[in-house]
């Protein structure tokens, strides 16, 4: 993983649940909040969580106004791109709308080599099921970031009734989706209750749903 992960994805792609993963998992300074489009599902909602394993979140409400929902993004996002010692994961909006937050950054973003914008994908989303949208969701990131995306996440799943066929379906439409743009799939992440002996696209990570039982 880099230095600096930022992820977008369409609603119900899991990519905030997949941003929280990777804080947790790597250890990292900050989670980011930048997603100011979807008010469901968002980081900010196990802030203790993090603060317990260590990662300092900075998000989109205003600081010591409870309950604020703006669009407003706290200048405190830029201080990994600023301190080479500092690891995060960016958590972006899945449209292009979403993806323009990021430019505030690219005066930073264009000096920093050590950074990945991935894109999550689900195949059971109405907006991600085959390639072509896939490829048209990519272009329209990239548009709206003013960043090229350098690698896909297979996170193809049904909840609980998810099935290792289905990871393997959507893998085989991401592999479509890699060699039309020459991007890598970086990782596939699988339900914790999915113990599989089959090998995966990218590096492979069990996801654990800490958003979710909030809501479910």
């Amino acid at each position: 993983m880099k230095r600096i992960t930022i992820l977008s994805g369409h609603y119900g792609s899991g990519k905030s649940e997949i941003a929280v993963n990777l804080a947790l998992d790597y250890k990292l300074n900050y989670l980011v909040d930048l997603d100011i489009v979807n008010p469901y599902f968002r980081s900010r909602s196990v802030r203790e969580l993090l603060t317990a394993h260590g990662v300092t979140l900075i998000e989109s409400t205003l600081e010591n106004v409870s309950g604020s929902d703006l669009p407003f993004i706290n200048a405190k996002g830029s201080r990994p791109f600023v301190n080479r010692d500092l690891t995060a994961v960016y958590d972006l909006g899945g449209t292009k709308l979403g993806a323009k937050v990021l430019i505030q950054f690219k005066d930073f973003i264009s000096t920093v080599d050590d950074i990945d914008f991935l894109v999550v994908v689900n195949i059971f989303r109405p907006e991600t099921q085959t390639a072509e949208q896939i490829i048209k969701t990519i272009e329209d990131l990239e548009g709206g970031a003013q960043m090229r995306v350098t690698g896909l996440i297979n996170n193809t799943n049904l909840m609980n009734e998810t099935e290792e066929s289905m990871i393997l379906e959507g893998e085989k439409v991401l592999k479509e989706v890699s060699e039309h743009l020459n991007i890598p799939i970086k990782y596939t992440f699988i339900e914790e209750k999915i113990h599989s002996k089959l090998s995966f696209a990218g590096e492979e990570r069990t996801l654990v749903r800490h958003l979710a039982k909030k809501w479910l």
